[in-house]
């Protein structure tokens, strides 16, 4: 499990380019798959977790994606301004909503705390 960790903190691992999605769409020439860096699931309850480094944004098809999977029942939807390169590092996180998004805190033992929370509200609510 050691060298799985260690992996997975690389901060030039590698991600799928989807730029030969681009153009595909005669009507929608920007239309590609988006990624999701984190997703959980407990008793049919979704946490979706997407990470920005600071600075970096949110692409608007990102957004409309973050915003969707808001809107569906059971899914909460985080963004965390952070990373995972030498250690956990989380500088604020935001709860999407489908129509913006609320600061629920910052740093990682609060977000720690979120997310033994979500846990717990996901193991009682079944179904």
């Amino acid at each position: 499990m050691q060298t799985f960790n260690k992996i997975m903190r690389n901060a030039y691992a590698t991600h799928i380019d989807y730029g030969a999605f681009k153009g595909l769409i005669p009507t929608n020439q920007n239309f590609c798959p988006s990624n999701i860096d984190g997703i959980a699931e407990r008793n049919g309850k979704f946490l979706v977790m997407e990470w920005k480094r600071p600075n970096e944004k949110v692409s608007e098809g990102q957004k409309r994606l973050l915003q969707a999977f808001a809107k569906t029942p059971n899914f909460t939807v985080v963004i965390v301004q952070g990373n995972t390169d030498d250690h956990l590092v989380i500088e604020n996180f935001w709860q999407v909503q489908p129509f913006g998004c609320t600061k629920l805190g910052n740093g990682v033992d609060e977000f720690k705390a979120f997310y033994l929370m979500w846990y717990d509200y996901a193991n009682e609510q079944k179904g």
